[in-house]
């Protein structure tokens, strides 16, 4: 079976036919102002009007309130929340029940207590997302930076949610990323990109042709 493969920080109509034509399972839009990924509802509603039934478009928001969820809502034909901040249990069960969304929360890793947080999110998302945790630099975001953690954390990972895995991955990285950790669902941002928020459409056809082949 091919790992399914979500691309992430989309904001032009040739990165999304890329991600289309290239057999990606989920397509991910940023809404986080800080991010050179972010795009606005109304952006992301053009974008998601070229995505056929059957991938799924995918919100990515940092600890945003429900006044800018909503807002995208009403704008985008969104089949799944992902949260990428410090949203807490109850916020991430609030979101749920509001907007009545499948939701997936990231988790932040650099060591296996991280990885054995993750299973008290079991009760309230429908997917988790593990990523590296930020950089300490100036100007690191919650996600994108391009940073891998040790993939061996997540070999005989167990929780009772699907899971994708992210940070860090490219054409040169996904083959070992698979292999060690177990994923059989990847996300990529920055790994297939010219430049921060610049998406390059070759580097996405060719990162989903080896997610096909794995």
């Amino acid at each position: 079976m091919s790992v399914a493969t979500k691309i992430c920080g989309l904001s032009s109509e040739a990165a999304v036919a890329a991600a289309v034509e290239g057999g990606a399972a989920y397509v991910g839009f940023v809404f986080y102002p800080p991010s050179p990924r972010a795009v606005t509802p109304a952006q992301a509603a053009a974008l998601c009007a070229i995505v056929p039934n059957g991938v799924r478009r995918v919100a990515l928001f940092v600890d945003a309130d429900d006044s800018a969820i909503a807002a995208v809502l009403e704008a985008a034909p969104i089949d799944l929340l992902q949260f990428h901040g410090r949203e807490s249990l109850e916020r991430i069960a609030s979101v749920k029940t509001r907007f009545g969304k499948p939701v997936m929360k990231a988790i932040p890793v650099a060591a296996s207590e991280d990885v054995a947080s993750a299973t008290r999110y079991d009760d309230v998302t429908d997917m988790l997302l593990f990523d590296a945790k930020p950089p300490r630099r100036p100007g690191a975001l919650p996600g994108g930076n391009g940073e891998a953690f040790d993939w061996r954390l997540l070999a005989g990972y167990r929780g009772r949610r699907p899971w994708m895995l992210s940070g860090g991955l490219t054409v040169a990285t996904l083959r070992d990323a698979v292999r060690i950790s177990g994923a059989g669902t990847v996300d990529v941002s920055s790994g297939v990109e010219h430049s921060p928020g610049d998406k390059d459409p070759a580097k996405i056809r060719d990162f989903l042709a080896i997610a096909r082949g794995l």
